[in-house]
């Protein structure tokens, strides 16, 4: 394989820009014999003859003509690679995988993964979405750098820090009139449920929050997603209790009404590492820009 040095390459679209050595060498601070070196060198490496003389002009020959067409490519390519490396030298670059459950990955990172694109643009950031038990255990095996999970979470290499604390509510469809006074566990369970599917850690809040008050509920749907669930509930299916950031101030407009639970309900949101994560520089921003999140 055939290795091009970038500075030929450069000297090569210069004489052809200038139509001359002495115009592109006085162009790039060099000397003429310097420029002719280096397009000879760059000749003898392709074994092409790229550049004629008609007359007292300089043209590209046809072989010159088509690598003319990819040294645009090969210096925007080289840009696009000092600009990720520029990062590095910050050291805010790399990828950060971090693992959720689709409700916060929809309703509670894109500012945040905004605003690092924004500041950090050689920064990728992955995210992955999935159930507690499976995102904790990629945590773990290190293929997640850090995950956003309902808690409690556990695990004896991790380290689990709180980081908010959010209430659940009730919603019914806006056209729904058999709706209780209070919304309690007891006056609910006469209602058909949509819930969350069995096993998540939503679901298993929800089932506490009915334990607790000594009600059993049989749901009429059980879902793993949280647009679905609203979904089915705006159309008059049944009811749900989701995590109030999933409804937010557009509920009126997704055919949706939203009460509070009685007696409260809320879960915490809490951050995931390995305890022997190291903290990047790059790990470091993410970490920074996920707490402010919090109230």
């Amino acid at each position: 394989m055939q290795r091009l040095n970038l500075n030929h390459l450069y000297t090569f679209s210069q004489v052809i820009q200038y139509g001359s050595f002495s115009a592109a060498a006085e162009r790039q601070g060099l000397s003429q014999p310097a420029v002719s070196l280096q397009v000879r060198q760059l000749e003898t490496r392709l074994n092409l003859k790229l550049i004629e003389r008609v007359g007292k002009r300089i043209k590209p020959t046809s072989a010159g003509t088509t690598l003319l067409e990819h040294v645009g490519r090969i210096d925007a390519a080289v840009e696009d690679a000092l600009l990720e490396l520029s990062g590095h030298v910050q050291g805010i670059a790399g990828r950060i995988a971090i693992g959720t459950g689709a409700t916060a990955c929809i309703h509670l990172l894109p500012p945040v993964l905004r605003s690092l694109r924004r500041r950090f643009p050689a920064l990728d950031v992955r995210v992955s979405t999935g159930n507690t038990d499976g995102i904790l255990r990629a945590v773990e095996e290190n293929r997640l750098d850090l995950a956003l999970v309902t808690m409690p979470a556990t695990g004896r290499s991790l380290s689990i820090t709180p980081l908010l604390e959010e209430a659940f509510v009730a919603i019914f469809s806006s056209d729904q009139s058999d709706i209780p006074h209070q919304m309690t566990p007891q006056s609910l369970a006469r209602l058909p449920l949509v819930v969350f599917e069995a096993g998540s850690s939503t679901r298993l809040l929800i089932d506490k929050w009915y334990f607790q008050a000594g009600v059993r509920v049989k749901p009429v749907m059980e879902l793993g997603s949280i647009e679905a669930i609203k979904e089915m509930v705006a159309a008059g299916l049944g009811y749900s209790i989701v995590p109030a950031m999933s409804v937010g101030a557009t509920h009126h407009r997704r055919g949706l009404r939203i009460e509070a639970l009685e007696p409260p309900m809320s879960r915490t949101l809490g951050i995931v590492l390995r305890q022997d994560k190291p903290l990047g520089k790059a790990l470091r921003q993410v970490l920074d820009a996920l707490e402010t999140l919090a109230p």
